[in-house]
Parts: C-alpha cells; sequence; structure tokens
C-alpha cells in the first residue's frame, strides 16, 4: 500500500468526536497555574505555565468513542495521554497520545505478571489545549482496524510479549495481534498521523480518522491475524527490543522523512550485553520509498550523569525526538525521575545501515564499553538543557515539543494514576490513585534551538 495514498474518501470507520460534553460530566476543580518566578537570571530557563487535566472518568471517555468496550474503569480516569505531543494547526494546541491503557505489574511466587484492569481500553490520539491552569481535551480518535474494530492496547504474541492479565494478576487475558502499545506521534502534512509502537516494534500509519493504514514491524516477525496490512521492513536487529522497550520517540523532518527512536539498547547479542549498554539506535524512514534508508547509533550520557545518584544503566530511556530543521534533531534522554535534551545532526558519515554495525559485528554496538572507540560512527551530540536544573518541571517526561524557537512544551506520562504491586487496588477492586497528575508545562530557554 502507497503510504501516502489518501486522497480517497475513508469508509465510515471509528467515532470521532468532540469532548466538551465529556468534560461536562465530571465536576472538577481545576489546577491553579503555577506562577512563574517574578525575578530571573535571563541565561537560565524557567517555567512560564502549568497546565493539569481534570478527572475525566475513563469509562466514559472510552464508550463516547467506541460504544461498549470499557465494562468496568475500576475508578480510573483518563491518563497516559503524554506518551508525545506534536503541534497542531493553531498555536497552543497539541496532538497527543494514550499508550496501551492503564497496566502494572504484580509479583506472584517468582513471576512478575503485566496487569490490563481495564482490558477493553483502546488507545486513542487527543487534541489538547492549556487554557488558564487546565488541560482541555478538544477531540479524540480512536485507533481502529481495517474494519473499524477497536485494536486495543493488549499484547500481540505469546511467546514474545509479556503474557497479559486481569487487575490482580489471577486471570490471564489473550492476546491480540491487534494490539498496539503506541509511544511517539506526528500528523503528516497530508492529515494522517504516525506513531511508533513498542511491542513490535513498529512505525504504524493511521488515517485521518484512526483507521491504521499499515503497520511496518522489522523483518521476521511473523505477526499474523491483524485486522490491518502488516509490513516487515524494518531491520530484523530489532527482533531483539527489550521488553516494554522498543520505538519511543518519532521525529517528522523538514522533507517529509522520518526518524524513529529505540526507548532502550537492543538485548544483542543477548540481555547481559543490553542491561549494561549505552548505546540505542535510531531509524530513518522514508514514507515515500516504504523503507528504511538510514540507521544510527546514538550513545546516553552516564546514567549517574542523568540522574545524580542512580547506578542502574538500564534506567536509562529516549523518550522524544524533536525536529529542528534540516538535519537536525533534539533527542531527550531520561531515568523517570531525570531529563536531558541534546542536539544531534543526522549525517551521512553516521549511517551504520547495511554495514557491520548494523548486525553483524562481534562484539556487537551493544556490547562495546565505548562503540566511538572501537569505530562506531556514533552520533555526536551537544546538550541542550538538564531539565532537572529547571524549578517545576514534572517526572516521567515523554511528551516534548518547541514553539517558536526558544519555547519548549512539556508533557508527563502520569500511567493513568497507577502504581505497581496488589495495592494499586483496594478490596474492592477500584484504583488507589497515585495523585500524579497529567501535567503539561512551557519552558522559556535563555536561547534559540532552531
Amino acid at each position: 500500500m502507497n503510504p501516502r495514498a489518501l486522497r480517497r474518501p475513508a469508509v465510515a470507520a471509528a467515532v470521532v468526536l468532540p469532548l466538551s460534553t465529556a468534560l461536562a460530566l465530571t465536576t472538577v476543580v481545576a489546577s491553579a497555574d503555577a506562577a512563574a518566578p517574578t525575578r530571573h537570571r535571563p541565561d537560565t530557563a524557567r517555567v512560564v505555565s502549568t497546565a493539569t487535566l481534570p478527572d475525566l472518568p475513563l469509562g466514559k471517555f472510552s464508550n463516547r468513542l467506541l460504544p461498549g468496550t470499557v465494562k468496568d474503569d475500576r475508578g480510573v480516569d483518563l491518563g497516559g495521554i503524554g506518551s508525545d505531543l506534536y503541534p497542531a494547526e493553531r498555536r497552543g494546541e497539541y496532538w497527543t497520545v494514550t499508550d496501551r491503557g492503564p497496566n502494572g505489574q504484580i509479583e506472584i511466587g517468582k513471576e512478575k505478571r503485566r496487569t490490563f484492569p481495564v482490558p477493553g481500553f483502546n488507545p486513542a490520539i487527543v487534541k489538547i489545549r492549556a487554557v488558564g491552569g487546565r488541560i482541555e481535551v478538544l477531540r479524540a480518535i480512536p485507533l481502529t482496524t481495517s474494519n473499524g474494530s477497536p485494536v486495543t492496547g493488549l499484547p500481540n504474541q505469546q511467546g514474545r510479549d509479556e503474557a497479559p492479565y486481569n487487575f490482580d494478576a489471577s486471570k490471564p487475558l489473550t492476546y491480540n495481534p491487534n494490539g498496539l502499545d503506541t509511544e511517539g506521534l506526528v500528523r503528516d502534512r497530508d492529515g494522517s498521523f504516525w506513531l511508533v509502537d513498542e511491542y513490535g516494534p513498529s512505525l504504524v500509519h493511521v488515517s485521518p480518522r484512526g483507521r491504521v493504514l499499515e503497520r511496518h514491524v522489522p523483518k521476521g516477525l511473523k505477526l499474523r491475524g491483524a485486522g490491518y496490512p502488516v509490513i516487515e521492513s524494518l531491520p530484523s536487529v530489532f527482533l531483539k527490543r527489550k521488553l516494554n522497550r522498543g520505538f519511543e520517540g518519532l521525529a517528522l523532518l523538514p522533507g517529509g522523512d522520518l526518524v524513529l527512536g529505540l526507548q532502550s539498547p537492543l538485548l544483542n547479542p543477548g540481555k547481559e550485553a543490553g542491561e549494561e549498554s549505552r548505546a540505542t539506535r535510531l531509524l530513518r524512514f522514508s514514507p515515500r520509498k516504504g523503507k528504511v534508508t538510514a540507521e544510527y547509533v546514538y550513545r546516553f550520557d552516564p546514567v549517574g550523569v542523568v540522574e545524580p545518584g542512580q547506578k542502574k544503566t538500564s534506567e536509562l530511556k529516549l523518550s522524544a525526538l524533536v525536529a529542528l530543521g534540516g538535519d537536525r534533531l533534539l533527542v531527550q534522554e531520561r531515568t523517570d525521575k531525570s531529563a536531558r535534551l541534546h542536539e544531534v545532526r543526522l549525517r551521512p558519515g553516521n549511517d551504520i545501515l547495511g554495514t557491520r554495525w548494523e548486525s553483524a559485528a562481534k562484539p556487537s554496538v551493544e556490547e562495546l564499553p565505548d562503540p566511538a572507540a572501537a569505530g562506531v560512527p556514533v552520533l555526536s551530540k551537544r546538550l541542550v538543557i538538564d531539565l532537572n536544573t529547571v524549578k517545576g518541571v514534572p517526572g516521567k517526561i515523554e511528551g516534548v515539543a518547541l514553539e517558536g524557537s526558544k519555547t519548549l512544551v512539556l508533557l508527563n506520562d502520569n500511567d493513568f494514576g497507577m502504581t505497581d504491586g496488589p495495592a494499586a487496588f483496594d478490596a474492592k477492586g477500584r484504583l488507589v490513585d497515585s495523585n500524579i497528575e497529567t501535567t503539561l508545562v512551557r519552558v522559556r530557554l535563555p536561547h534559540s534551538v532552531r
């Protein structure tokens, strides 16, 4: 299928709803706008506005988009929309995307089980704007298969993905080859969306009304039974992605190419190498050609630099990419508590696609303690901002956008207010909320970045 072939009218599909009525369903108290400092140094970054998402029951939100999909939301509110952030047509409005929905882990004996307390939840693209101290939901588009059925957020393949369980990990759930753990998002010039997913990991092309047009996965994945076209067009080495650490960042370059960011180093050749590595990868994909055209190695800073005091290298993650113009990108590297943004340039000399460094080298890129010293053309980077130094920035930032030339817009992933462990729900099976809010902040930088 030609990824640009969107000129024909779309067949009637999933509902696309303005949510002003949904907002009226709950009584909310808007968070007070965080007061910006009245005195500040001109050479430092500062938060200039803060807004939070009011409580919207997840069942009401989901069932207005796809009726009957959520039978019991267990007291969970809409959240998780901070998986990415992309500027919409009007200034101050943004496209966001949920991930696979509320999920957690419960240890049963020596086994950690992945729980899905609202298994009927369906990932959605959500358009928002900040007004005063509140985030308003303007529109929501559910992701659906070719025939308009929900894709769900459930894992795809037994033996490759984590087994899904119910809210207290007592009963197994069914795998779903349509399921998507959506993360990065951009909107193309024709109104369609591109998303990245952690399960495949994959690149997903979605119509303006939310129908999955095609899903690009690594060669050899052999995903069967999906209700949309699945194309094995990505390098097979990406089959070695770590669980829950597939593609996380996505950027749309000025010329139309996409850049996909892998959240964590590949388990290449195995788990030990991947857990200790600081080398993750970016892919450049041409929608016009329908294929990957370049691959790059990006190296994280030491984990103690990203989060002072942290010692586990495996806590490092890439969560956002922002196109700055030309071949320049902002790359966010983070832990759950800290984040830093670097600038890189995607130079032809850094491309490892088709070279021994892509998959055949022994030791692998991920095994090398210093890939650049071993001759790997690692991307050079320049620190733009350490968000740890900016008062008022929440934790677990996953959505990053640039407004103008020197204002960052940041959105956190609040994990739907869930925590891990059996205490996430009370004796009646209702959520014990973490009280972490979905929060959008605007940060004024001291210098322009584009």
